[in-house]
């Protein structure tokens, strides 16, 4: 019997995509509607113009902008227009709504865009139960792009996986 520890799971061959550890660095922003509104209440179209074009919209360069407004006034759909053309020449990405959906998109864009050629014909472990709470669309578009290319597609820990696809 040797003394020797044998990690069996780093010689099963075995690739780990940790979405976590592969992710870029996103920048995010919020801009909240509600300081913008008269008595808190509604949006006049004249005010907002004059906010617009006195803003310092470069506080939001390179970022990503979720737009929301945290009360629960009513906000015309043209105001989310202007807004995003104050913004367009600074934010990297506009979106509508709550950070949580604009971190959707940023994840679904980037796997949209993710190369998959490294892991061809690989046996691939997607790791799972991480810190961050990702998308369970995310993984299902990851499956989407890896499915064709892989030699098998597991989801986990490498010491514990649930077997997705394996190709005959």
């Amino acid at each position: 019997m040797s003394d020797t520890i044998e990690n069996k799971i780093q010689k099963s061959g075995l690739a780990t995509l940790d979405l976590e550890e592969i992710k870029p660095s996103w920048e995010v922003t919020g801009f909240d509607l509600a300081p913008v509104l008269w008595e808190g209440l509604v949006l006049k179209e004249k005010d907002f113009r004059d906010f617009l074009k006195d803003n310092d919209w470069s506080v939001y360069n390179g970022n990503h902008v979720y737009i929301f407004c945290s009360t629960e006034a009513i906000i015309p759909t043209w105001a989310y227009m202007l807004l995003t053309d104050a913004l367009r020449h600074h934010a990297s990405l506009i979106h509508i709504g709550e950070e949580a959906g604009l971190i959707h998109q940023l994840w679904l864009d980037f796997i949209s865009k993710f190369d998959v050629a490294d892991y061809k014909d690989k046996r691939v472990v997607v790791k799972g139960c991480g810190d961050e709470a990702i998308p369970n669309d995310v993984y299902a578009q990851l499956s989407s792009k890896l499915l064709p290319v892989v030699k098998s597609l597991m989801f986990g820990e490498p010491c514990a996986t649930v077997p997705v696809f394996k190709r005959p």
